[in-house]
C-alpha cells in the first residue's frame, strides 16, 4: 500500500505550539535543567554551602548583641536566613538563562519542533529544586543549632511553600535581565544592586525599630521584611496575618508584570 506525500504548499502546517504540548516541552527543558546540576554539582555550592555559613555567621556574630544569646535569636535570624538566601539564589535564574543564550544553545532550539516558550519556562522551573535545597538544608541548619519552631510542622511547611513560591515570581525580574542583558556578569551585577539593598535593609536580621527613624519608613514598607514577617509568624506562632497577603499579592504582581514583558524580551531576542 503507497503512501501519498502530500506538497509542503498543500500541507495545513500549525504556527503555533498547543497548551498540552508547550507544558510537556517545558517539563522536559526543566528536565535538561536538572541533569545540568546533575553534571555539574558545584552549581549548588550556593544553595548548600551558603545556607550552612551564612546560618552559623550571623547567629553567633549577632545573636548575643540582639537577644542576649543564640538560642533566643534563632526564631528571628532562621526565617530571615531562610528567605534572604532563597531569593539570593534567584539570581542564578538570570545568569544561566543568559549563559545558555551566549553559548547559542537557544538558537539549536529554535530549530527544534518545540514550544518557543519551554526553554524559558523550562529553566524557571528547574530552579524551585535550588531553592526547596537551600530551604531545607536552612531549615536543618537551625534545628542542628536548638531552633524549634512553635507553629508546629504544617506550618513550617507552608512558611517553605511561601519563600519558594515568592522566590520563583522573583525569578522572573531576573530572568527578564538575562534576556536584555549583553553578558552573564552584567545580570549578575545588576540583580545584585537591586536585590542587596531590599534584603540588608529589611527586618531579616535585626528588629526594625532598633535602626534610625529615617530608615525604619522604608524596612516597613520593603516587601522583602513583610515576607520575612510571614514566615515568622508562620513558624514560630502558627499564625497568618496582613504580612502574608501582601506577599502573596506582592508575587501575583511580579509574576502579572514581569512574566509577559519578559516573554516578549525573550521571543524577539530569540
Amino acid at each position: 500500500m503507497s503512501t501519498i506525500i502530500k506538497p509542503g504548499a498543500e500541507r495545513q502546517l500549525k504556527n503555533r505550539s498547543s497548551l498540552r504540548q508547550s507544558v510537556r516541552n517545558s517539563l522536559t527543558m526543566a528536565y535538561r535543567g536538572l541533569l545540568k546540576i546533575k553534571r555539574t554539582p558545584e552549581q549548588l555550592f550556593d544553595v548548600t554551602l551558603q545556607p550552612i555559613i551564612f546560618t552559623l555567621m550571623f547567629t553567633y556574630i549577632f545573636g548575643g548583641a540582639i537577644s542576649g544569646d543564640v538560642v533566643s535569636y534563632l526564631p528571628v535570624i532562621i526565617p530571615g536566613i531562610l528567605v534572604q538566601t532563597v531569593i539570593t539564589t534567584s539570581i542564578v535564574t538570570g545568569v544561566q538563562l543568559r549563559e545558555d543564550m551566549e553559548k547559542g544553545v537557544f538558537d539549536r532550539f529554535k530549530s527544534l519542533p518545540i514550544s518557543r516558550i519551554a526553554p524559558l519556562a523550562g529553566a524557571l522551573l528547574a530552579d524551585t529544586v535550588r531553592y526547596t535545597i537551600a530551604t531545607v538544608l536552612t531549615f536543618a541548619m537551625g534545628y542542628l543549632m536548638g531552633y524549634r519552631p512553635e507553629g508546629g510542622l504544617g506550618s513550617v511547611v507552608l512558611a517553605a511553600l511561601l519563600v519558594i513560591g515568592c522566590s520563583w515570581a522573583i525569578s522572573w525580574i531576573f530572568a527578564f535581565f538575562g534576556v536584555i542583558a549583553r553578558t552573564a556578569s552584567s545580570v549578575q551585577g545588576i540583580s545584585m544592586i537591586v536585590l542587596f539593598p531590599l534584603t540588608f535593609m529589611s527586618n531579616a536580621f535585626v528588629p526594625a525599630d532598633t535602626m534610625p527613624d529615617w530608615l525604619q519608613w522604608f524596612v516597613k514598607i520593603n516587601p522583602i521584611s513583610h515576607l520575612v514577617t510571614a514566615v515568622r509568624n508562620l513558624t514560630n506562632a502558627g499564625t497568618a496575618g496582613s504580612d502574608l497577603v501582601y506577599s502573596l499579592i506582592g508575587a501575583a504582581v511580579i509574576v502579572a508584570v514581569f512574566a509577559p514583558i519578559t516573554v516578549r524580551a525573550y521571543m524577539r531576542r530569540t
